[in-house]
């Protein structure tokens, strides 16, 4: 489908996500909330239609970039703590709260914020350390012991591999725990947005004479790629 058929399913997966019947209960339970997986090229604007849903709904956002976290950063830090069992002392390690969670409540405190979307960029390129977490996460919204609060919805995004050399396919453990929406090019829908953005028309002209040249990735010589993408134009 194109940015703006995702951009409507993702807005009616939230809204469904967030309603709740007459008692306050949610009409789809939080463990039966798959999170929404957006795969497609960049720039074509998976991180925009996020921001544009949560200002149209009054919905706080938190985004982070998965490439930039590691094991600590996403689970915690470590420290010991001790346990009394029938008179037993016993001595195991525990978690601080993660980074990722840590900035949801801190976003609440400061803004007042309830409801919102936690958007994870690039979630396909988790360091295989970070799968048994993530796998966790995605089904249970919690990393270790903290969990993401109930009217935070998770959207994830990746990127294809041809343009990612970091990317690792899912398997269907990890995609059946998902919502995936595959977005694809449409010069048509980014030609009303570029207009509306004030896009030089030289621009528009150019890619309606060579239509092929939207988005494209080529290999070149040694191995190196190249290619060009909405954001580039």
């Amino acid at each position: 489908m194109n940015i703006e058929q995702a951009k409507e399913q993702v807005a009616h997966t939230v809204r469904a996500y967030m309603e709740r019947d007459e008692t306050g209960m949610h009409l789809i339970s939080p463990v039966n909330q798959r999170p929404i997986f957006l795969m497609g090229a960049p720039g074509i604007g998976k991180t925009a239609i996020i921001d544009q849903i949560a200002q149209e709904m009054d919905l706080g956002v938190i985004s982070y970039s998965m490439t930039h976290h590691t094991r600590q950063s996403v689970l915690g830090l470590p420290f010991i703590s001790h346990r009394n069992y029938k008179g037993h002392e016993y001595v195991y390690s525990e978690y601080t709260m993660s980074e990722i969670i840590g900035a949801v409540y801190d976003y609440m405190e400061q803004t007042g914020q309830e409801r919102g979307i936690l958007f994870l960029d690039e979630i396909n390129c988790v360091s295989e350390t970070l799968y048994p977490s993530m796998l966790q996460f995605l089904q249970y919204k919690r990393f270790g012991r903290h969990t993401v609060p109930e009217d935070w919805v998770i959207v994830c995004a990746g990127n294809p591999p041809e343009y990612n050399r970091s990317v690792h396919e899912f398997d269907v453990v990890t995609l059946d725990r998902l919502r995936q929406i595959r977005v694809e090019p449409d010069y048509a829908v980014w030609k009303r947005y570029a207009a509306g953005r004030g896009l030089h028309p030289v621009v528009t002209t150019f890619l309606e004479a060579k239509p092929d040249c939207f988005y494209r990735v080529e290999k070149q010589a040694g191995g190196q790629r190249s290619f060009v993408t909405a954001r580039g134009w």
